[in-house]
């Protein structure tokens, strides 16, 4: 009986989650196809988008996304890259860039020098660059997102035509590992479980959505919920930023590019949890009753529809079974839109267990050091607790 009534929690957990994503997942846009390429017809002309780039200590990709960004094939834009504190090359080697500019001089480079109590970096970074940014749009994104020269253009044809206040255009991840293939699949997996990215649209919903490395905002709607200031101490900015507009009554879409923007999130399974040790605990609002409960129901969801197809018995079978195949189709899908191969659903388990361990390293983590340490600069736990949105 025991099997009968957890194998039926997991597979209806699992089965509505895929009946809602084949049914909802369609309806998302991808602004690859033939209906975006053209130029948003608006009486003013092409709308001005200024780009805004926090950069920290990231010397090793600048170049190589900055390139990208200087080479759109958009008529009206201008980057604002922001050197926040570096202490390696980041600002020369971006001053260099802007040095060599042909023509109409997009590129404009800003430093920052030292951070006001009450910020972090990264917000701080972008509110002060949107100080002096001239455009109808604002974009944010990352300083290691390589841009295909029609990505912006195609956006905005998308953004003008919805119409659209903020547009979150989903990012190709790079993956160049097993390990790397093996967590991303399974990030994402959580993504499509936890959230639903169809229903962001919905006005009638609280789904919404944020990606820093492709944040395109009206400045208008963005001055109107607080700008950065109201995300100043907020360590999940960008998606916190979809949340703000969401709440505020904005009209918020999410695409598909398949590789307009392409983005190397982290080296090997480990550089995984590196990165998302700083953030998951952020991610349970830093209560630690909420992130073991996380962890329990990560394994409970993840592990068990593999270990009770096992431990069962006969027809008991049947319901982990169906919560597997639902885990499997969602691999089916995501296999449409990234590299990764639908058979990585056999090392689900593998990765399960190394998010528990994120889950938990983050925890532990922030409260020992009672704080989270970014780019060298640490941020007091209660300070973050406080500026939370």
């Amino acid at each position: 009986m025991i099997h009968w009534i957890v194998g039926s929690i997991l597979a209806l957990a699992w089965l509505s989650r895929i009946i809602g994503a084949v049914r909802g997942m369609p309806s998302i846009s991808n602004v690859t196809h033939d209906r975006w390429d053209l130029n948003p017809v608006v009486p003013s002309g092409n709308p001005r988008v200024s780009i805004i780039v926090p950069a920290c200590n990231e010397e090793a990709n600048i170049r190589a996304a900055l390139s990208t960004l200087l080479n759109l094939d958009y008529d009206n834009y201008e980057v604002l890259f922001v050197n926040d504190r570096s202490t390696d090359r980041t600002g020369e080697v971006a001053q260099e860039i802007a040095a060599q500019q042909a023509g109409m001089a997009r590129l404009k480079v800003l430093h920052v020098e030292t951070l006001p109590s009450g910020w972090l970096g990264k917000p701080h970074a972008m509110w002060t660059a949107a100080l002096q940014a001239t455009g109808d749009w604002l974009l944010f994104t990352d300083a290691d997102v390589l841009f295909k020269p029609e990505s912006v253009r195609r956006a905005i044809a998308y953004a003008e035509a919805e119409p659209a206040d903020h547009m979150v255009l989903f990012p190709r991840m790079i993956m160049k590992t097993p390990g790397e293939k093996m967590m991303i699949a399974f990030f994402q997996t959580l993504f499509v479980f936890g959230h639903r990215p169809w229903k962001v649209a919905d006005p009638d919903t609280d789904d919404h959505m944020g990606v820093g490395a492709f944040n395109l905002i009206r400045r208008r709607v963005y001055e109107e919920i607080g700008t950065y200031q109201a995300l100043r101490f907020e360590v999940l900015d960008d998606m916190k930023l979809g949340k703000v507009v969401k709440k505020a009554g904005y009209a918020q879409r999410n695409a598909f590019g398949d590789d307009l923007i392409s983005i190397r999130w982290a080296h090997g399974a480990m550089g995984v949890v590196r990165n998302l040790t700083k953030n998951f605990f952020a991610i349970m609002s830093f209560q630690w009753p909420r992130a073991l409960a996380s962890c329990f129901m990560l394994a409970f969801l993840n592990l068990m529809p593999f270990a009770g197809v096992w431990l069962a018995h006969g027809w008991a079978r049947v319901p982990y079974g169906v919560a597997l195949l639902s885990m499997f189709s969602i691999y089916v899908g995501m296999s449409m839109h990234s590299s990764v191969p639908p058979y990585y659903f056999f090392l689900h388990p593998v990765s399960t267990v190394l998010f528990v361990y994120t889950m938990l390293r983050s925890m532990f983590t922030t409260l020992w050091n009672r704080g989270v340490t970014w780019r060298g600069t640490k941020y007091e736990l209660e300070e973050l607790r406080r500026g939370m949105v």
